[in-house]
């Protein structure tokens, strides 16, 4: 069921917030939701693609800073966050892993049986 899906997400999501702040990364909120229609947009720019989890409120990106406020976009600086990410259940991808378009500071939850 979608909706039990999405709670769970939501649930992981609060958890990794307080997660990237007890490790002296803040972050603030990036793209969460997105219509269909900017996902085709997304996907024709060549910077997403059209079914994505953000169509399904199961997907959110992250804006990382240093203990100085300054934004932060490296792989490296989001590597424990995407560990501790998939640590929270079976269904967590972290972006960071992505091998075509590596997105470090998207985290979403997949479909699992």
């Amino acid at each position: 069921m979608l909706s039990k899906r999405q709670a769970k997400f939501a649930q992981n999501v609060a958890k990794l917030i307080a997660y990237c702040d007890s490790i002296g990364k803040p972050c603030t909120l990036g793209e969460a939701y997105i219509t269909p229609e900017q996902a085709d947009i997304y996907a024709k720019q060549g910077i997403g693609i059209k079914n994505n989890r953000h169509t399904q409120r199961l997907a959110i990106d992250l804006n990382g800073f240093n203990s100085n406020y300054e934004y932060q976009g490296s792989k490296e600086f989001y590597q424990p966050l995407g560990d501790y990410w998939k640590s929270l259940h079976p269904a967590n991808r972290w972006g960071g892993d992505f091998k075509k378009l590596v997105d470090s500071n998207h985290f979403e939850m997949i479909e699992i049986d």
